[in-house]
């Protein structure tokens, strides 16, 4: 292992640690409660603050602000966290804030994640892995982001949403409720669109499983019933279907919002 190369120019405090092979460039502010894993690089003009934890080879570009305290009203300073995975790649102006005393004290970010410029990760936030974030994002406090969720350009979350895995949202789009796993939400305010069949394919889903999620999505939405008591019936009908179930599970679960819905009835399975 090699050690870190630490730019003369850089400021690192007493405390902070760095990992073997780690870069941090000129410029950069390393606080003292900082670990920085290793094989990391901070490209320049980076402040990394407070509990922050970055995994290995995550790589941070210049201007972003990671770790400094919520952007919540009502934090007091209490002891919080920011967590990181490994390989995360963070663009330019990104911001993520850590945890508050009414969200369980910790922000944490998945393994493999993206987020382009000027983005934001507010505090108490949970995102999965492999997730993207296109340039301007804009999320929340308190929300949550299923693994390979992608959120286009300018979206907006907001707090105490939840979007699936797989999910896609649109760009400018404003999400004020839940988004279902595998489903893609457009508009401002945004409406169920369907499911992400790209994505789905791009995954290497088969094209039965597509078909079973098709299938599910239109009982699900259909106009007779209750939600939860369509909820029941797909499950009695796609009880062994995995991705199928995760849907299910994840309206059963509920939140704090409602789960988005679409626009328009989908046509019928007899119609397709």
């Amino acid at each position: 292992m090699s050690a870190p190369f630490i730019h003369a120019s850089a400021v690192i405090e007493p405390g902070a640690q760095i990992g073997d092979g780690a870069r941090i460039g000129p410029f950069c502010h390393i606080g003292s409660e900082v670990v920085i894993g290793s094989d990391c690089e901070l490209v320049s003009h980076v402040v990394v603050a407070g509990r922050t934890t970055l995994g290995a080879r995550t790589r941070i570009f210049p201007f972003a602000s990671i770790g400094h305290p919520p952007q919540d009203l009502k934090y007091r300073g209490e002891p919080s966290t920011l967590t990181i995975g490994t390989d995360c790649l963070i663009r330019e102006g990104v911001t993520m804030n850590p945890g508050t005393a009414g969200g369980g004290l910790e922000t944490v970010v998945g393994d493999h994640c993206t987020f382009l410029a000027n983005s934001h990760v507010g505090h108490d936030c949970r995102v999965g892995a492999h997730v993207i974030f296109s340039n301007n994002v804009m999320l929340a406090g308190h929300c949550s982001v299923g693994d390979y969720a992608i959120l286009g350009g300018g979206a907006a979350v907001i707090q105490f949403a939840r979007v699936g895995a797989h999910a896609f949202v649109g760009g400018l789009s404003g999400l004020e409720n839940d988004c279902i796993p595998y489903g893609m939400v457009l508009g401002n305010r945004a409406t169920l669109s369907g499911l992400n069949i790209i994505g789905l394919q791009r995954r290497g889903f088969a094209r039965e499983d597509i078909h079973a999620l098709r299938r599910a999505y239109r009982l699900l939405f259909a106009p007779e019933g209750t939600l939860m008591e369509r909820v029941e019936d797909v499950a009695a009908t796609f009880e062994s279907h995995a991705a199928v179930r995760e849907i299910l599970d994840f309206i059963r679960v509920g939140g704090k919002r409602s789960i988005c819905t679409p626009r328009e009835i989908p046509t019928p399975i007899g119609a397709a």
